[in-house]
């Protein structure tokens, strides 16, 4: 039973007392009982039991009344009635309502128990009413707390005097509108509401009992007419007067107006009301979102211009105030309260039902922080003028409350701009960032300040820390969990959900950064930046284009981390174990945990705890003038006689422990550009205290994702492959394939048929490489006519594709494979032009020859002629190859081979995903660039076709045999491969000593 709960264990007491009283059994451990108790607690825990019918209760209620009156039981029907009408009709404990169905149950409950309502003789017992409960309340002290009146020497109740008799003393109407201060209204209103007045009558025995009252109730200065308080008839209580006599003597054209007179100690609590956040005031008026002060409240011992210059200055505070508190009460309420349509807020126009996003909130949230601190020092003020203790003075007050206000105006500068200025039409990423930003501007530049703004910086930084709160939290839940977590939309990095996670596209098009663009007249505009891997430098392409400042150094490794544990968690590899893990995320803190932990930490370093105040201030002062004196010293050798310049030097410095000893030494260097000349203290405390996390997290995520990606999916070996197949580097395997394509070329043969290709592409990759046989292909693609006339152009219908597994096509793409296949087809045309001039044997003029050693004596200038010839295109081939050679070798060594070293060397110290990538696209780029396949150097690329088309030309002459071709075939080949040569030299020593080609040197 020790899992039972308290109402388990009362049920089990109340069940064996309900079957010791039904049955008659005390022993609980008899058998009897036991069944008794089970059948008991069978039915409790399992039977259905209907809904009691209130009509069949109603119904048996009536009838036994009845049976009653047929019985002449006329007082026991009566008492009946009387009873059970009273009863369905008094309220239940934990029941809303009468005559409900707990009323008719317990009603029910009590017909199956009764045995016979008739037979039993009943006297209804005489109920005694409770006295009601004497109210002990103070209302006299609570009704007096507004006015400062001297209680005299009987400060309780007086005693009431029977001496007077009179019906006029004993019986006076007193009427008034017991609300407090009501709001301005017109005169026909406050007719409306007299004639509504109700008058209350107030007997008494005693005369003094009306003196009591008045002295002790607050005067209602609020009302029209209100009667004048009592003051002294010192010249300093009624410089009002004298100055309005004044002003009668001197100005004829003056006349006096009718004026409401306060005490200044109204005015100080409808100052503090003001300031508290109330609505509802006398001396000050809401208008239109704007807090004015009432022209024709005076107090006597100070001018009407003096009192409203002072007022004027409190309400442009109430102002602030109200303005901020009616934002927090819109976004904690969801605009419960209708702004007016001139009052410039741009945060309450959303829809009702839909939420603030959480930027916004946490704003509110240390705005509200903020103002309960405020509003008990409100408090704290107001019961002191309660108590009386002492004299309270409005300056005084004012002078109390001078830090508090100069926050206020901080805090509604920032508003303003950050809050009030911005459009509601802004989507919530421009609201959130540019809030965040103008809460990162305001604190650099009052911490540029010194030491005149710390208590500004000082709110500014704990007002940040509040409302970055819910970024950190998205980038946290970003780069820990790979889940980008912005209902809001309200971050800057935003998902595109088109794009799920094992798309190839994935690492490019998957998320946004949504760029701020800040135009002369203030507005903004947003603008989406290019969504690539790394998302750019936002502030490198233009200067108007802005984000979340203190995120910029970071953004990158952010995104990074993000999409790293993103891919991380879709990819099929093997996971930790589950507790491990539980227990890892259980240990964890978040970003902002570590952020707020780092940022306590770097301030107790930097606070130096003496035993005593005193002695803290008389070290600075004495480091201060010590520091003073040293760089007067370094000021005197530059000829600059300052001493203020030398006291602000000391003091930027002063903070800095080694500077006295780097200062005072022999050599004296300051480095302008370090960050400790700077004196951003908050962008250092970023860069010290948030960033490190992120850099650390950035860190991790991305070398697991690329050990994973070079362990499990073998993102190396892709690579290779590529490089293997595509550029030759596996040339006994490819060499199988392009010189059964070389063979049928050479012997006229169809060559061009999917079929036979992909066949020999698999016999030639499956013996040595059986594993990419499956992956390799090779299509047929259309080529324009007018290229088929030069026989090396006949190799660019060939496609060679690689079929690359996910996540793998992230690095290798299909553009990449485009790239590839660019070079491929230009080694191929090498090759082939390669391989034709290495079947060109000296044998095949033998038979010439001996044919010429039997012919006549006639015959020998013929036969000379024809050695010639032999001699000249025999010389040609040897030019012929000695180019295509010195080509082949070229890019084979020092384009391919060297860059490709080069490359492995790179993607080995690649730290991310995005990094390899750039390093994948750069190598493309380079054996591209230098393969001389871009359009801007594509003449020189046609000039080598050309002398490739013309090797060709010349292995199907030479193979034609002697007779075949003409003396004049030999000269235009000799003439055009001359020309080309001639061509490629001149160019390419230029762009050399240009510098274009600096692989070429």
């Amino acid at each position: 039973m020790a899992h039972w709960t308290t109402f388990e264990k009362e049920t089990e007491r109340e069940t064996k007392r309900l079957v010791a009283c039904i049955s008659g059994l005390e022993d609980e451990e008899d058998q009897n009982f036991q069944l008794a108790l089970k059948f008991a607690w069978s039915n409790f825990r399992f039977h259905r039991f209907l809904d009691v019918d209130s009509h069949k209760v109603q119904r048996s209620i009536s009838g036994i009344y009845e049976k009653l009156m047929v019985h002449s039981d006329v007082v026991k029907a009566e008492s009946w009635t009387t009873l059970t009408e009273e009863f369905l009709n008094s309220p239940l404990p934990n029941t809303d309502g009468v005559k409900s169905d707990a009323h008719y149950s317990l009603v029910s409950l009590l017909l199956f128990l009764s045995e016979s309502p008739l037979h039993t003789n009943f006297i209804e017992r005489p109920r005694i009413k409770e006295a009601e409960a004497k109210d002990d309340f103070d209302w006299a002290k609570y009704l007096r707390e507004d006015e400062d009146i001297d209680d005299g020497p009987y400060p309780d109740t007086p005693e009431w005097s029977e001496e007077e008799s009179e019906d006029e003393d004993s019986q006076q109407p007193i009427s008034r509108e017991d609300s407090g201060i009501q709001l301005d209204r017109t005169p026909q209103e406050d007719q409306d509401n007299n004639n509504k007045t109700v008058p209350v009558t107030w007997t008494v025995g005693e005369p003094g009992a009306r003196v009591w009252l008045e002295q002790n109730v607050v005067t209602p200065y609020w009302v029209t007419h209100a009667p004048r308080f009592p003051h002294s008839l010192h010249l300093h209580s009624n410089l009002l007067n004298v100055w309005d006599q004044h002003l009668y003597n001197t100005d004829p054209l003056y006349l006096p107006e009718e004026k409401a007179f306060v005490t200044e100690t109204q005015v100080i609590r409808e100052t503090l009301w003001l300031l508290s956040g109330v609505k509802k005031h006398f001396i000050f008026q809401h208008h239109d979102g704007k807090v004015i002060v009432r022209n024709n409240v005076v107090v006597t011992h100070l001018t009407s211009n003096c009192l409203r210059s002072v007022l004027e200055h409190i309400a442009v505070y109430g102002q602030a105030v109200f303005r901020l508190q009616r934002f927090i009460d819109e976004v904690t309420g969801y605009s419960s309260e209708p702004c007016p349509p001139s009052s410039g807020s741009s945060h309450g126009s959303k829809k009702a039902s839909e939420p603030p996003f959480r930027t916004y909130q946490a704003f509110v949230w240390a705005l509200n922080k903020y103002f309960t601190s405020f509003k008990e020092e409100l408090t704290t003020i107001e019961r002191e003028i309660i108590c009386n203790d002492e004299t309270v003075t409005l300056s005084a007050v004012l002078e109390r409350l001078h830090p508090y206000l100069v926050q206020i105006k901080v805090l509604h500068k920032v508003f303003c701009t950050g809050v009030a200025e911005v459009p509601h039409e802004t989507p919530n990423v421009v609201r959130a960032s540019h809030l965040l930003n103008t809460l990162y501007k305001a604190i650099i530049e009052y911490d540029s300040v010194g030491e005149a703004s710390e208590q500004a910086v000082a709110l500014l930084f704990s007002l940040w820390t509040e409302t970055v709160r819910p970024y950190l939290e998205i980038v946290d839940e970003w780069i820990f969990y790979g889940h980008l977590f912005d209902p809001a939309k309200e971050f800057i990095i935003q998902r595109n959900k088109d794009v799920p996670v094992n798309h190839r596209d994935f690492w490019y098009a998957t998320y946004t950064l949504y760029s701020v663009s800040e135009t002369a007249d203030g507005q903004e505009k947003l603008s989406d930046a290019a969504s690539g891997s790394s998302g750019g430098d936002p502030g490198s392409g233009s200067k108007q284009l802005t984000m979340v400042s203190f995120l910029k150094p970071v953004l990158k490794q952010i995104i990074m981390a993000g999409k790293s544990m993103q891919l991380l968690k879709n990819l099929d590899r093997t996971q930790r174990e589950p507790t491990e893990k539980s227990c890892r995320d259980a240990e964890r803190k978040s970003l902002y945990t570590l952020f707020l932990e780092s940022v306590q930490s770097r301030l107790c370093s930097q606070e130096d705890s003496p035993a005593e105040g005193v002695t803290e201030q008389q070290a600075t002062r004495r480091s201060l003038i010590k520091m003073q004196s040293i760089i007067k010293q370094h000021l005197q050798i530059e000829d600059v006689h300052d001493p203020l310049l030398a006291i602000n030097f000391a003091r930027l410095y002063l903070e800095q422990s080694d500077f006295h000893e780097r200062f005072s030494g022999g050599d004296f260097i300051v480095d302008r550009s370090s960050q400790a000349v700077t004196c951003q203290t908050f962008e250092l405390t970023l860069r010290s205290c948030l960033y490190p996390h992120i850099q650390r997290r950035y860190i991790e995520c991305c070398g697991n994702l690329m050990q994973t990606l070079k362990k499990d999916y073998k993102l190396l070996e892709y690579l290779q492959a590529m490089r293997n197949y595509f550029l030759l580097e596996a040339g006994d395997t490819m060499y199988d394939f392009y010189t059964s394509i070389f063979e049928k070329a050479q012997e006229k043969e169809c060559w061009q048929q999917l079929s036979f290709l992909n066949v020999q592409l698999q016999e030639a990759v499956g013996q040595r490489h059986p594993e990419d046989s499956s992956r390799l292909s090779i299509f047929l693609e259309n080529m324009d006519p007018a290229r088929k006339k030069h026989p090396v152009n006949n190799l660019e219908v060939l496609t060679l594709c690689y079929k690359v597994p996910w996540p793998v096509d992230i690095v290798i793409s299909s553009e990449c494979q485009k790239i590839y296949n660019q070079v491929f087809l230009l080694l191929l045309q090498i090759k082939w032009a390669k391989y034709s001039l290495d079947k060109l044997r000296f044998s095949d003029f033998e038979d010439v020859s001996k044919k010429q050693e039997g012919a006549a004596c006639a015959e020998v200038k013929v036969k000379d002629s024809r050695n010639q010839q032999i001699h000249r295109m025999c010389l040609l081939r040897v030019k012929l190859m000695h180019f295509v050679n010195s080509l082949h070798n070229y890019i084979m060594t020092r384009i391919l081979h060297s860059t490709g070293l080069e490359f492995q060397h790179q993607v080995q110290e690649a730290k991310d995903l995005d990094q390899l990538i750039k390093i994948h696209y750069r190598y493309l780029a380079t054996i591209h660039d230098r393969c001389l396949l871009r359009e801007k150097v594509s003449f020189v690329k046609e000039a080598i076709m050309k002398v490739l088309n013309l090797v060709l030309i010349f292995s199907d002459r030479w193979q034609a045999g002697f007779g075949a071709w003409k003396i004049e075939s030999i000269d235009k080949m000799e003439s055009d491969f001359k020309n080309c040569h001639m061509f490629l030299v001149t160019i390419l020593n230029k762009a050399v000593c240009r510098g274009s080609f600096p692989h070429c040197k």
